[in-house]
């Protein structure tokens, strides 16, 4: 059953003898749209919490405009919020909306064309002035010039019956219409079964010093949900049953909070003070947000007036032994360049998460994009590697954390951490581990010397590694005996004196890069999604591209073809088998948002013919585009003996 192929089980009658029917999907995306004052974050929010508590598989797509307040009505000023929730597994927030909620022209303007022809569009239809129609370009109301003929419309007077509902409130009209969203979400509830409780507490919760307004608030949601219920005007609500998953307990996370709790459950299992050093940006500003909340845990947050004052109280904090996290995008990596060079030379455990956003320079600020791999790799002066890992989806934001400070901790080294938009902002349920499954990050501080001077006197040789992992000793400023230079001027080999020897700085840049090349023998092999064992075509990706590109080839598989997939955690270094993985397909495909960055590496590496899908659009991949990209790979790759044919004697 799916969206498009509906069962219709009989409902309730409501007041007047209206039978409602109950109409059974397995899957629906629902877009909410409106000026960015109208609280469409706030109520998807809400709508994924209680769709996320009633059991749903979900994924959601924020998008926020990139003004902060762009003039009320206009186009810039829409913001929406997309959600995909089904009775089974699901890897993005969906290609285009079944559902669009339209809060003004300007919000119907800007995402009709994404809905599909029959899709439902509910608007608010007080919003359809001529003064708001002018705004965006209408010459006519479309509700009545018969231009949407091609979609279900439903009219429904929003911002008049939320005022009506909240006539009694004591409230101003200005103050009462800003509930109208809670109105919204009153029927949208009613309409797909969601639970309502969970609603009514946040509420009282978020404005417990302000009753009124939260009295409000919950009588328009509820004003909202019993206007489904007794309204003509929707014949029919529709139920998602819950989607089967692993016992366990679970929460709705978007990636930003789950980095947060990520690093501070790093901290926890290293048995170390956790000190982020940050400057607010968008997108990375909730994982500062979060982290202040969790000073039980150990957790230090230092709001610096800069991008370098961020990274250098940070690397400072490493110093001192804590666990060293500093928090940017694009634009902020670029001016923590230098500092990063100074963690490389220092050796010193250092967590760098950028989530990456449109750029170049300020760019798109609130839009997503895959462009700073090559900045991540290579934007320091001299030779200075450094582990790069990327996570997959919002949940998986947590286990990337705990890697980035694992490998950080282990080996001594700054890693990078490459979250994105789109992970950082979307959401999906998420099993909370045991803190016993999560792995022991423990660390040795030095406390002894560790070699002897010319004349045998017992001395620290801060530089002297570990063979195994070739990292440095790390030694607590203050403890006796382990005194030692510190700073950006290159090390002699062991004693970490100052050194300008031709052959010592050869030997320091061959052993930094020899140990983050090493990092490859502590990362499990590719995993690679290949069910039928017989693909010839392999699609390979990193970061948040894991959904699009997973959706993708389950619609190929499904239409009875075999691809394979390869998504990279580790993009430095990458697993020590990947080019014999690659080698054993014929073709292979690399879709990301950016101009082929990973592709670029990949050839160079692996002298592999990779061929490249890319797109800059600020927003995820479309799995039905990347589907019919990888079709075409493989319908010209497949030869023509084992291409589907006609039935002999039939017609075509």
């Amino acid at each position: 059953m799916t969206a498009l192929e509906p069962s219709t089980t009989p409902g309730s009658s409501a007041p007047g003898g209206l039978v409602k029917s109950v109409v059974e999907l397995d899957r629906v995306v629902i877009r909410l749209a409106g000026d960015s004052g109208d609280g469409m974050q706030l109520t998807g929010n809400r709508f994924t919490s209680e769709t996320a508590s009633f059991g749903n598989d979900l994924s959601t797509l924020p998008n926020f405009p990139a003004e902060i307040r762009a003039p009320t009505g206009t186009l810039p000023g829409v913001s929406s919020f997309q959600l995909h929730f089904a009775d089974h597994d699901i890897m993005t927030p969906g290609d285009a909306p079944d559902v669009l909620v339209a809060m003004n022209p300007a919000a119907l303007k800007a995402n009709l064309a994404d809905l599909p022809g029959g899709g439902l569009v509910i608007v608010d239809s007080d919003e359809f002035t001529p003064r708001n129609l002018a705004k965006v370009g209408y010459a006519t109301n479309p509700l009545e010039d018969g231009s949407l003929e091609g979609w279900q419309v439903v009219s429904v007077a929003l911002t008049s019956m939320t005022l009506e509902a909240l006539k009694d409130s004591g409230l101003g009209k200005k103050e009462a219409e800003r509930s109208k969203n809670m109105f919204t979400l009153g029927l949208l509830s009613w309409m797909y079964h969601r639970p309502t409780e969970g609603t009514v507490r946040f509420l009282e919760r978020q404005f417990r010093r302000k009753p009124e307004i939260a009295a409000a608030n919950i009588a328009a949601f509820r004003a909202g949900y019993n206007y489904g219920d007794t309204t003509e005007a929707f014949a029919v609500s529709y139920e998602i049953k819950p989607a089967p998953m692993a016992p366990g307990r679970y929460r709705n996370i978007s990636g930003n909070q789950a980095l947060a709790l990520g690093l501070v459950a790093a901290g926890q299992r290293s048995g170390l003070p956790v000190f982020l050093g940050a400057y607010p940006i968008t997108p990375a500003s909730d994982i500062l947000h979060e982290l202040s909340r969790h000073k039980s845990f150990g957790v230090r947050t230092f709001q610096a007036e800069d991008e370098i004052a961020g990274i250098g109280a940070a690397l400072g904090a490493s110093f001192g032994g804590a666990l060293g996290i500093t928090t940017t995008s694009g634009p902020g990596v670029s001016l923590k360049s230098e500092a990063l060079g100074l963690a490389v030379m220092t050796e010193l455990p250092l967590v760098v998460v950028d989530v990456q956003r449109g750029g170049p320079s300020t760019g798109l600020p609130t839009k997503t994009e895959q462009s700073d791999l090559l900045q991540a790799m290579f934007g320091r002066n001299g030779e200075a590697p450094l582990p790069v890992i990327a996570p997959r989806s919002p949940g998986d934001c947590f286990d990337a954390a705990l890697e980035a400070a694992r490998i950080a901790l282990k080996y001594r080294t700054p890693v990078m951490l490459l979250s994105d938009g789109y992970l950082a902002n979307g959401a999906e349920p998420w099993a909370i581990p045991s803190v016993d499954e999560l792995p022991d990050l423990s660390v040795d501080f030095a406390t002894e010397p560790n070699g002897a001077a010319a004349d045998g006197t017992p001395e620290f040789l801060p530089y002297l590694r570990d063979p195994g992992t070739l990292a440095r000793p790390w030694a607590v400023p203050g403890t006796s005996g382990m005194q030692h230079r510190i700073g950006g001027l290159e090390k002699a080999d062991k004693t970490g004196n100052i050194s300008y020897d031709p052959a010592n700085h050869d030997l320091m840049t061959r052993l930094r890069q020899a140990k983050v090349d090493g990092i490859a023998a502590d990362i499990p092999p590719t995993d690679v999604d290949d069910p039928d064992g017989d693909a010839r075509v392999a699609v390979i990706g990193w970061g948040s591209t894991y959904g699009p590109i997973g959706a993708a080839c389950r619609r190929i598989r499904r239409s009875g073809r075999s691809v394979a997939q390869i998504h990279l955690r580790h993009v430095n270094p990458m697993p020590a088998d990947l080019g014999e993985v690659l080698r054993r397909y014929d073709r292979v495909v690399c879709p990301e948002m950016n101009l082929g960055q990973l592709s670029l590496l990949l050839r160079a590496r692996y002298l592999v013919d990779v061929q490249s899908h890319t797109q800059v659009r600020g927003l995820p991949f479309r799995a039905a585009e990347l589907a019919a990209v990888v079709q075409d790979v493989i319908d010209s790759t497949t030869p023509d003996s084992t291409a589907p044919t006609a039935p002999t004697g039939g017609t075509k």
